[in-house]
């Protein structure tokens, strides 16, 4: 028997992701639209890593206005992170109607709810429904 889960990552909408934007074409970008070179765009965002990895080591947070902030984590075993949550001008920004250009696998599911995924799922798989 299928799982729930199962089920709905099977017919949820996904982004089908690109390939990554690296360090060089960041650069490149902000360079062209600023008018500053290359290397000192590149020397400013690493001291930006840096300062966001000296102030969380010392259990501060950094708020970073239009990216988002960068809180210090630990986990149980004692392992340090960094969690990062988005600015909402980041989440706006991708929300703006006909904006978004990438594609999306299983669009048409865009707006339904996970009891309609699960249905699918049973309708389209009869020998392995979902478990109750």
């Amino acid at each position: 028997m299928a799982s729930r889960i199962q089920a709905i990552n099977a017919y949820c909408p996904k982004i089908k992701l690109g390939q990554r934007v690296e360090m060089d074409e960041v650069v490149k970008f902000i360079a062209r639209s600023t008018g500053l070179n290359e290397s000192g765009v590149r020397q400013v965002l690493l001291e930006l890593r840096d300062v966001i990895v000296y102030h969380n080591l010392l259990g501060r947070a950094v708020k970073l206005e239009g990216l988002g902030t960068y809180t210090p984590t630990i986990s149980l075993d004692g392992e340090f992170n960094s969690k990062n949550r988005a600015d909402p001008a980041i989440k706006n920004g991708m929300n703006a109607p006909g904006d978004f250009e990438g594609e999306i696998e299983n669009r048409e599911n865009v707006g339904k709810a996970s009891d309609d995924l699960v249905a699918q799922w049973d309708v389209e798989h009869p020998g392995d429904p979902v478990a109750d």
